[in-house]
């Protein structure tokens, strides 16, 4: 029998939760989703982040990529006072700009921005289309939308291996986070459903990893 999916709370938004999950350790990811953004071609300048937590994501753009400027937004107040935290450390409150922002609902014009990326805010959302149809409509056309998350396990024994693999050396609670998120992703037969309802194909969407999926999808031109 599938794993149910199990919601855990939307907003991030205490002060241990923001500190845990900034001390984490999520360089190697950070560094790979970056690689695989940028290897997409041509991702123009004005880029928008969608739920970027403590900023980790932009800062590694930054770091490998001198020609974009970033708008980083996040609904958690706390998670967003230690990005600033992490702008100001890096030098980078320059090129990225931190907004306070529902991404449910972005106050943001349609077609604004050259690409729109995400890392692990879907599985955060208790209905994610909402995100994803609001993403399409700030990307313009021919604009990238590159988004990866973490992929719900089939079985209560997947979710303790990947806890025990990915996150055996954090802390209880660290460890109890990322439990937690595994169980309330998305299977990719759910969010390769969401994008088709958005008119994307399925294959749009693939595993890229033992607990990753990644749509990678560019907005048509007219």
């Amino acid at each position: 029998m599938a794993l149910e999916r199990v919601l855990e709370p939307e907003v991030m938004d205490t002060f241990e939760e923001a500190r845990d999950y900034d001390s984490m350790d999520h360089r190697a990811v950070n560094q790979l989703f970056v690689e695989d953004f940028l290897a997409m071609g041509d991702i123009g300048t004005d880029i928008l982040d969608v739920g970027t937590g403590t900023a980790q994501i932009p800062v590694e753009l930054c770091r490998q990529s001198d020609s974009c400027r970033i708008i980083a937004i996040d609904l958690a107040a706390h998670m967003l006072d230690l990005a600033r935290f992490n702008l100001e450390v890096d030098g980078l409150t320059q090129r990225i700009f931190l907004q306070q922002i529902d991404a449910k609902d972005m106050a943001f014009e349609s077609e604004m921005f050259d690409s729109v990326m995400s890392n692990s805010i879907i599985h955060h959302i208790p209905d994610p289309l909402s995100v994803l149809q609001e993403s399409v409509r700030v990307t313009r056309p021919g604009g990238l939308l590159f988004f990866r998350d973490l992929m719900r396990p089939e079985s209560a024994e997947q979710v303790s291996q990947l806890v025990e693999t990915y996150a055996g050396d954090e802390n209880e609670h660290q460890q109890g986070m990322f439990e937690a998120s595994l169980r309330a992703a998305l299977s990719l037969d759910e969010i390769r459903a969401m994008v088709e309802s958005l008119g994307f194909a399925a294959e749009t969407v693939q595993a890229t990893s033992d607990r990753h999926w990644t749509w990678i999808a560019r907005i048509p031109e007219a």
